[in-house]
């Protein structure tokens, strides 16, 4: 593709006193601060799941054309449940590819902590299959019956999910941007307060706000990192209608064969990942849908520290959902700024050794579409 990162801005994700209008223009701000040249976008792409339910506003992409005084830009706002911000990443990368647009600023994010906790479930329960959510599914509910169909088919106990957030949680300890900080001990975890059978409260990504913005451009120079493939693909939105054979999601092999095609690369040429660990088995799933391991042997693969930032392939270095937070809008494209940032060396104590091929998985929903970026460091 011909498409490349020239700026990047992403907030701390946590609690924060902004309402969901100013975390995207700070983010937004921040990455046109770091622009090269200072040029003005020609498109704008706002990012967000649920403003209407979470952050009781709408419109959102001429508000944030306002505050960062782009009004006049062509703008969109995009949807893809948890995924949204990789979905708007994607967007903004085709309409740059295309030749439609020379600049186009993306900023994704999500304000959820102003509400109680069971609305904001409940609002995330929306991008279920209506028919589970009428028999009582949540996101936490469902997450834990694709988990619980993962331990039994590869008769894994519960308690060694420990090791995913154990060490994802040492990697965000590290992250000057992450929501959670502090180490956890395998006992914490596995003596946390149950959410859903067998998921415990240290298996879920925490509620959180947090923003992030990318600037896309036509590539200017050989020292850039730019989008090598992207991958995209649906699945029906009721679980049971699925295969489950092997347990995990379709549409992420889905999006990471066409990712990979576009790239020209292929799974043993990615050294660093950002995948989506919203709960803790999903990780192990995903470093499988991806094919960096076989079914069945991504929690081995990550025991024999295959994944920590000084492994082969480092995976999460910032600390994933599980440890930076997961403010749903945003996540996806948080995610792609820590690659970026890898790639050009600029990751600070997070940085996982020299990479020049990274990627980024984003699960929306629950695995009813997922994206899979790739983007490389030229020289």
């Amino acid at each position: 593709m011909t498409v490349a990162i020239a700026s990047t801005g992403l907030l701390r994700f946590g609690k924060r006193p902004e309402c969901l209008e100013e975390l995207l223009a700070g983010a937004g701000r921040e990455a046109l601060q770091g622009a090269p040249g200072g040029a003005r976008p020609d498109a704008l792409i706002v990012a967000n799941m649920a403003a209407g339910s979470l952050a009781h506003t709408e419109s959102l992409a001429p508000r944030i054309a306002d505050l960062l005084g782009l009004s006049g830009v062509p703008a969109w706002r995009v949807e893809s449940a948890s995924a949204t911000g990789a979905g708007g990443f994607q967007l903004g990368a085709h309409l740059v590819a295309s030749g439609a647009f020379d600049r186009v600023l993306v900023v994704a994010g999500e304000k959820m902590t102003a509400l109680p906790t069971a609305a904001t479930t409940t609002a995330l329960s929306r991008s279920l299959s209506p028919l589970e959510v009428r028999h009582g599914g949540t996101m936490p509910s469902m997450a834990a019956l694709v988990s619980g169909l993962y331990l039994s088919r590869y008769r894994l106990p519960i308690e060694e999910m420990a090791e995913v957030t154990v060490r994802n949680r040492a990697s965000s300890s590290r992250n000057p941007r992450a929501q959670l900080t502090a180490l956890v001990t395998r006992e914490e975890v596995n003596h946390s307060r149950m959410v859903s059978s067998p998921l415990r409260l240290l298996h879920v990504s925490a509620i959180s706000d947090g923003a992030g913005a990318v600037l896309l451009t036509r590539p200017r120079s050989k020292d850039e990192v730019v989008v090598l493939g992207m991958g995209q693909s649906t699945e029906v939105l009721d679980v049971a209608a699925r295969p489950m054979e092997p347990p995990g999601f379709r549409s992420t092999r889905r999006a990471a064969r066409a990712a990979y095609d576009q790239a020209g690369v292929g799974r043993k040429e990615v050294r660093v990942a950002e995948v989506h660990d919203a709960f803790a088995p999903f990780q192990l799933i995903d470093l499988e849908d991806l094919g960096f391991c076989g079914p069945g042997e991504g929690l081995e693969w990550t025991k024999e520290g295959r994944g920590d930032p000084n492994g082969v392939l480092p995976i999460n270095p910032s600390g994933g959902l599980l440890g930076r937070g997961h403010p749903v809008g945003a996540s996806g494209l948080a995610q792609i700024i820590e690659i970026d940032r890898q790639l050009r060396g600029s990751a600070g104590p997070m940085q996982a050794g020299a990479p020049t091929v990274g990627l980024a998985q984003s699960v929306g929903g629950l695995g009813s579409h997922n994206f899979v970026s790739i983007l490389g460091r030229r020289t």
